[in-house]
């Protein structure tokens, strides 16, 4: 049984032997975590699945929305393997960390919005990799933490750079320093998700409620979206000159696209627009 698998959020269809799914018209893909006798933690067959599906999602231009949901009920991802991590020596440590990080950047780097659906656990890595994600959508009874402190570890995927950029440095030092785990509830008051809903008795509220969000945002014009992404992430990580400097290489590019002809014409005469993504 494959650990990451992707499918087109109408419903599951075969895979193919990549466990890659043909993704429908809808142009929402889901990415399906499933390592229940592990809690979904990120071993080496995990994040090589997990690197794979990236991979031709980067490519597929029929896909304008990514969600992330675990398979596993209760648990979203648990973090690292630690099972796993006992066996390798030092050197094979770092290593492998790297290549979580790495994984991390990749998530982060897919030119579409991504949506991470916390129905459960987002522990350490776990927690990590929503964090690479654009969006987050918690259920209330959900619990997430960079917990690596209690561990005799600091986060090594990326929360110690995207936690405070996201809550800010204060909240996200507290957080860290202490390991301590929060509630969707919580994570939704200081801005660490951007939904909180109460869990249903199927345990998938949170990933309902992206969905419904990912909805939202499939109608828009896809190449501006993925111009609006760009532009926001690189231009946090510069001056505000530089960022508008950004925007206007973003702008530039979408002004060619028959997608922005077909907005006009489409205000003009008064009707839905009919986006196609160039």
């Amino acid at each position: 049984m494959r650990e990451i698998s992707v499918r087109g959020s109408c419903g599951l269809h075969p895979s193919d032997s990549s466990g890659i799914s043909n993704v429908p018209c809808e142009g929402i893909a889901e990415i399906l975590m499933n390592r229940p006798h592990a809690r979904n933690s990120l071993g080496k067959v995990f994040v090589n699945e997990l690197f794979s599906a990236l991979e031709q999602l980067r490519f597929d231009e029929k896909v304008r929305v990514v969600v992330f949901k675990s398979e596993v009920k209760g648990v979203f991802c648990a973090g690292a393997d630690l099972k796993e991590r006992a066996k390798m020596d030092d050197a094979e440590v770092g290593h492998f960390v790297k290549r979580l990080r790495n994984l991390m950047d990749e998530i982060a780097a897919l030119p579409v919005p991504t949506i991470a659906a916390i129905d459960g656990y987002a522990l350490g890595g776990g927690l990590e990799l929503a964090l690479a994600c654009d969006l987050r959508v918690a259920a209330s009874s959900a619990k997430m933490g960079l917990i690596e402190t209690t561990r005799g570890l600091l986060p090594g995927a990326g929360g110690t750079q995207r936690l405070p950029r996201c809550v800010g440095i204060g909240l996200a030092k507290e957080l860290i320093f202490t390991g301590r785990q929060i509630d969707g509830q919580q994570a939704f008051s200081m801005g660490l998700v951007n939904h909180t809903v109460p869990q249903n008795n199927e345990g998938d509220a949170a990933y309902q409620r992206a969905l419904t969000l990912a909805k939202e945002i499939l109608p828009q014009a896809p190449f501006a979206v993925k111009m609006g992404k760009l532009a926001i992430n690189r231009g946090m990580e510069v001056d505000i000159a530089s960022g508008m400097a950004i925007e206007g290489m973003c702008y530039a590019q979408n002004i060619p696209t028959r997608d922005r002809q077909e907005g006009m014409a489409a205000f003009r005469e008064k009707r839905p627009p009919q986006f196609i993504g160039k």
